[in-house]
C-alpha cells in the first residue's frame, strides 16, 4: 500500500496537512479529488519526497516521478528532444512510443511556443512517463485536454502497469480512474470526515 501516517506540513502559520493519514492501493489509477487550494499538490509533493513533513511517515514505491502543474518545457528544445532528454541511450528508440501515447505523433520537430496549451500539457505528461519509476504522481495531468483524448490517454497509462496517483477537480477525469479519494481543506482531510480524519 501507498501510505501516509500522521503527516504534518505547514508553511509559516498555515497548516496544510495536520496529522493526516491515508492509504491508497499500489495498483491502478487513484484520483485525488477536491477543490483548488485544499492541499492536493502538497500531498503529491510529500509522496514524491520533494517536501519533508514536520512529522509522520510516508511509504511509497521506489523512484516516484511527479508531473507538476506547470509544464516546465524548455523553449529551445523540440518536442522529441524533450523525451530524448530523459531516456537512457538504450531506450532512445522509445521516444515515438511516448509521443504516440499522448497523441503527439507528427509534432516531433516543433518547439513549445508552437504548441497549444493542451499539446504542451500532453508533452509534459509524456516526458514524465518516459522517466519511468515505481509510482507516477500527476498534478492536473489533463488540464486543457479534451475529454475523449484524456480518456484514451488514461487507458494507455493504465496499461503501463505502474501505480498512478493523480489530482483533478474535473469530475469527468476523476470518473475515468479506478478509485477516488474525496478531499477537503485546508488543513487537508477526507471529505465528510472533518479536519481530524
Amino acid at each position: 500500500m501507498i501510505s501516509l501516517q500522521n503527516i504534518t506540513v505547514g508553511f509559516a502559520e498555515k497548516r496544510v496537512l495536520e496529522r493526516f493519514s491515508l492509504q491508497m492501493p499500489q495498483t491502478g489509477i487513484t484520483a485525488l479529488s477536491g477543490p483548488s487550494g485544499c492541499g492536493k499538490t502538497t500531498l503529491l509533493r510529500v509522496l514524491a519526497g520533494l517536501l519533508k513533513p514536520a512529522e509522520g511517515t510516508v511509504s511509497v514505491p521506489p523512484r516516484p516521478v511527479m508531473l507538476f502543474q506547470e509544464n516546465r518545457l524548455l523553449p529551445w528544445r523540440t518536442v522529441e528532444q524533450h523525451i530524448l532528454d530523459v531516456l537512457p541511450k538504450p531506450r532512445r528508440d522509445q521516444a515515438k512510443q511516448w509521443l504516440a501515447l499522448v497523441e503527439l505523433e507528427g509534432e516531433e520537430t516543433r518547439r513549445p511556443q508552437a504548441l497549444s496549451g493542451g499539446m504542451g500539457r500532453r508533452l509534459a505528461l509524456a516526458r514524465t512517463l518516459a522517466c519511468g519509476g515505481g509510482l507516477f504522481l500527476l498534478d492536473e495531468p489533463f488540464a486543457g485536454v479534451d475529454l475523449p483524448r484524456a480518456a484514451r490517454m488514461v487507458e494507455r497509462i493504465r496499461q503501463l502497469g505502474i501505480p498512478v496517483v493523480l489530482s483533478s477537480h474535473e469530475r469527468e477525469v476523476v470518473a475515468l480512474c479506478d478509485g477516488v479519494i474525496h478531499l477537503e481543506g485546508p488543513p487537508l482531510h477526507l471529505a465528510g470526515h472533518g479536519a481530524e480524519a
